[in-house]
């Protein structure tokens, strides 16, 4: 038996066991004889009345408030770069004495604060390992706080200012790994991509009330009309620790560290049963056999993550292709750069409908939170990528070709204007409703225990590559291309359809360790929807039938099931 299939067998007889250590090996097997063993599959832990688990929706929105904290970010860069006291103090002076940001300090400022989160969520992210997903988030959330010092502090150095985000950068990196890892290990199964997808919505919460503030400060002629929207950083940072001390723990952390009974009363709190339930004895079953498989298999190193074993480099390259396409949709080419994009089209006050764009990301989120566990994560994602490229080839076909009619040192066109507008907002809401939650979801529940925090952070990483990348270098490639830009995104989001359907499979309403177990079993994405768990199996399913298929490939994508 292969090393693959040994693991896949273990962790599907713990899918069929009923009692919580493995140490009690003698009473499970005398359960076994006794004929009592599909106890287990009654022991599911049950579902209750949607009001039954708004404390624990509660608490997962708290943690999903590190969100908020990036999505604020995100809102008031794009701002502060066009408020007129920022260009004086960290700007450079025309020879008539004017003052201006060079694309190239543009780029930085804006984009230094990725590559912090890249470097912050493969480096900090580890605290949660060693002191568990709570501590390790309020550990990021004080790094955070320092750089935000930093930068308010910041007189007319713009230096300062830089180092000041690189270091808030390094926090906020850690929150978006931990934070969606914390919601995924404590939220009920059938709950987790709609409470995972709060992560997104509180980033897009921040990016509305930060084009918010911006457009209330914008009228000052001081610094106030950037320190007040930094200073509200620590009111969101001290919210998000206060929030830490009522989340219960991960039950996954608290069993790798032999606290058994803790994890038994996270997962009675988090289902709203007793700590003495069937049901959570035979979580706390599962969870500990696949600890007990990890453990057996040594401490994970960085090198293990680029091991076909497990099928974990097939997992990273998953999560880090899914990350890195989210960025290459273009969303944060009108995030980032939304008030910039909205004076090119003619726009007198641009901060105001950065401020519509805001309302309708924020708002479209509402509808990918129900629709993540309602069609699950692959219709979705198919779906997103192929509206989001309708959505851009007319945005940028429209700039091309209609938006200056009489050449681009003539006015633009105010109908071609508005068109780019509306399809902007439509383009929002594909992305928001898809694209936006859902690769955050999807790399939450993906990866085993023991290298979970290192393939989120890597993945997360190429997220935040891009988003440096595509920060930094937007202002030179408009100035090149002006919207022809936006045929390189649709480019890339043609690629993700047929990189979702090939590549990414279904997991809605799976438990972490059967995902792990679809993945070891080698099943089909595109079949993947259609996968039964061991516990829940007949005699008669096939699950070497799963693995392989002969169907011609244009009728895997487009024949009827």
């Amino acid at each position: 038996m292969s090393a693959e299939e040994e693991q896949v067998s273990r962790v599907a007889s713990a899918s069929n066991s009923i009692l919580s250590t493995p140490s009690n090996k003698a009473e499970r097997d005398e359960y076994k004889e006794d004929g009592e063993a599909e106890f287990v599959q009654e022991a599911d832990i049950p579902k209750k009345a949607g009001s039954a688990y708004a404390t624990i929706s509660i608490m997962c929105v708290m943690i999903a408030f590190g969100g908020f904290v990036f999505g604020w970010d995100t809102g008031t860069i794009s701002g502060f770069v066009n408020q007129t006291d920022f260009i004086r103090r960290l700007g450079q002076h025309h020879h008539d004495g004017s003052h201006y940001l060079s694309k190239v300090r543009t780029g930085l400022v804006v984009s230094i604060f990725n590559i912090g989160c890249a470097i912050g969520g493969i480096i900090l992210s580890k605290a949660g390992d060693m002191y568990g997903r709570k501590m390790g988030l309020t550990i990021v959330v004080v790094i955070y706080i320092v750089g935000i010092i930093i930068q308010i502090a910041t007189i007319n150095k713009w230096f300062q200012y830089f180092i000041g985000r690189i270091i808030s950068g390094l926090g906020v990196g850690g929150i978006s790994v931990l934070s969606p890892m914390l919601i995924s290990e404590i939220s009920p199964k059938h709950l987790r991509g709609t409470l995972v997808s709060c992560f997104q919505l509180m980033i897009t919460l921040g990016i509305f009330l930060g084009y918010c503030t911006n457009y209330g400060t914008k009228n000052y002629s001081n610094s106030v009309q950037w320190r007040v929207p930094l200073g509200l950083c620590f009111a969101w940072a001290l919210f998000m620790i206060g929030g830490m001390t009522f989340v219960p723990e991960s039950p996954r952390f608290l069993c790798e560290k032999g606290r058994v009974e803790d994890a038994k009363h996270s997962i009675a709190m988090s289902n709203k049963v007793s700590m003495d339930d069937p049901s959570v004895l035979a979580e706390i079953e599962l969870i500990e056999s696949g600890i007990e498989a990890e453990r057996e298999a040594g401490s994970a190193s960085w090198g293990e993550l680029f091991s076909t074993k497990g099928k974990i480099f097939q997992r990273l390259i998953m999560g880090c292709m899914i990350q890195s396409l989210q960025q290459l949709t273009g969303d944060n080419y009108f995030f980032y750069y939304g008030t910039t994009i909205f004076k090119a089209v003619g726009l007198k006050d641009s901060f105001q409908t950065s401020i519509v764009i805001g309302i309708v990301n924020f708002a479209s989120t509402f509808v990918g939170i129900y629709l993540v566990e309602r069609f699950g994560r692959r219709t979705c994602l198919l779906w997103g990528s192929a509206s989001m490229t309708a959505c851009m080839v007319i945005y940028a076909s429209v700039g091309v070709t209609r938006l200056y009619p009489h050449g681009q040192d003539q006015p633009s066109s105010k109908g071609a204007g508005n068109c780019m507008i509306c399809f902007t907002c439509f383009f929002i809401f594909c992305f928001a409703t898809t694209w936006a939650p859902i690769p955050f979801v999807v790399n939450s529940e993906t990866f085993p225990l023991r290298v979970k925090s290192k393939c989120m952070a890597v993945a997360q990483g190429c997220n935040w590559l891009w988003g440096f990348l595509i920060s930094f270098f937007t202002p030179f490639i408009t100035g090149a291309i002006n919207f022809y830009y936006g045929y390189v995104f649709m480019g890339c989001l043609c690629f993700s359809f047929f990189y979702v359907f090939f590549f990414i499979p279904e997991t809605k309403g799976l438990s972490l360790e059967e995902v792990n177990t679809m993945w070891l079993e080698g099943t089909l994405p595109w079949k993947s929807a259609s996968w039964v768990p061991p516990s829940r199996r007949g005699a008669d399913y096939d699950a070497e039938a799963m693995a392989k298929d002969d169907t011609p490939m244009y009728k895997r994508m487009f024949g009827r099931k």
